[in-house]
């Protein structure tokens, strides 16, 4: 791209790779060098935490505050209620208005360490759009609204068609979300002055729809920009791990297994990756991304700690370092492993191998933790497990039992 940016964040977002599409590149990046642009990502209230899929676009918000503007979080407790299709094969299952609370309550501690909320005029503010679409009136809401949409170029969106192409279900219910969410951008403008709505770049859609009604309705100059879907180098998609999804909420997955994730990245995405997760200089990112060999894993360790410094602390990054050396480098116990507490109700007579790794997180069923131990992947204490079905005692656990998957998953059991 040849465009040179005026404004610290439009440059911000090129540089470091955060910028897949936008609707007016120039009219956007004189908007911001003139002042603060408030500008929104919104995110659906379905689980109490974030997972590291959604950190790219939480980096976005850092970064526009960071260099000037307002960030808006839009939660979405109306929208939740209805379920976003996009790129689904299925519907969502809905949720309570208390379960919605609850999750929005639990995202909030998640932005609390990447964004600075408030009432100044760069502070973010974190929105609910259950505020207006709670009490909206269905005639009048398809009256002055829904006589914006056509509904040829509804089904023209990618994340419409993609479901008709594969003859899957597609419910009215869902086919009012991309309306809903351009009801947002509109209230967002009309009550906050929003400029800006930001998303991956599977929300093109919904958010060119925004800007249309905006622009017919209130005839104000808003602007849209995207982030590319993120992929890791082996066509993963970002957010899960072996172990399921790599949540951001501390209560949710430990700080360790946090930092694991991180470290475990495959060398071909550290440069990349340091660039949209951390605040490094660019030129460091792309020295470290260059290193090969040993050296690689160097990086890694300043990529774990960059990340988890941000989402949890430098107090936690530094605990998770320090465990990590210890397990690996000197086959100790580290005392942030995860760690499985068993009452003596709960042992019993017993409880079998395959039962602890399974319990302990570091295999989905007892299907895949026999797998893993046929496979010579498992280890107790250091030493080779074999027997799937090896009983573990009340006297097994004197001392805290090490369990191990694969070369780099550690688990602690304990005997309450």
């Amino acid at each position: 791209m040849t465009y040179h940016p005026k404004s610290d964040f439009m440059r911000v977002m090129i540089e470091r790779g955060f910028l897949a599409d936008c609707t007016d590149y120039q009219g956007l990046d004189e908007a911001l060098a003139k002042g603060i642009v408030p500008a929104y990502i919104g995110f659906d209230a379905t689980a109490k935490s974030l997972h590291v899929g959604s950190l790219i676009q939480i980096m976005m918000l850092r970064w526009l505050q960071k260099t000037g503007h307002k960030p808006i979080v839009l939660m979405g407790g109306g929208t939740t209620k209805v379920g976003d299709p996009s790129f689904r094969a299925d519907e969502r299952p809905l949720l309570t208005p208390a379960q919605i609370d609850d999750n929005i309550a639990g995202i909030r501690k998640v932005f609390a360490s990447f964004v600075v909320f408030g009432d100044g005029p760069g502070d973010a503010i974190m929105v609910n759009n259950a505020e207006w679409l709670d009490d909206l009136n269905y005639l009048e809401f398809l009256r002055d609204i829904g006589r914006h949409f056509s509904v040829n170029r509804m089904l023209s969106f990618e994340s419409v068609k993609s479901r008709l192409d594969r003859e899957q279900s597609l419910s009215f219910l869902e086919f009012n979300y991309m309306i809903l969410q351009a009801y947002d951008f509109l209230e967002l403008f009309r009550r906050y002055g929003c400029r800006l709505q930001m998303g991956g770049s599977d929300q093109w859609g919904n958010i060119v729809n925004g800007i249309d009604l905006t622009r017919r309705v209130l005839d104000g100059e808003i602007f849209g920009l995207t982030s590319p879907l993120l992929t890791t180098s082996d066509g993963k998609k970002m957010g899960k791990s072996a172990s399921g999804a790599v949540w951001l909420n501390p209560e949710m997955l430990s700080p360790y297994e946090f930092w694991q994730f991180w470290r475990n990245t495959t060398d071909a995405d550290v440069g990349r990756f340091l660039k949209l997760y951390t605040e490094l200089p660019i030129e460091d990112c792309d020295r470290l991304g260059a290193l090969e060999g040993a050296e690689i894993n160097d990086a890694k360790v300043i990529l774990a700690n960059e990340v988890t410094k941000l989402a949890h602390g430098i107090e936690a990054a530094q605990a998770a370092e320090a465990t990590a050396r210890e397990v690996f480098e000197k086959g100790g116990v580290g005392e942030d492993l995860p760690t499985l507490r068993l009452s003596p109700g709960e042992l019993g007579e017993g409880i079998s191998l395959a039962q602890l790794i399974v319990r302990s997180g570091l295999a989905k069923s007892g299907k895949d933790a026999k797998r893993l131990i046929a496979e010579g992947g498992a280890r107790v204490n250091d030493d080779l497990a074999t027997d799937a079905g090896q009983m573990f005692g009340a006297g097994h656990f004197a001392e805290p039992l090490k369990l191990t998957a694969g070369k780099k998953r550690h688990a602690l059991v304990v005997l309450d």
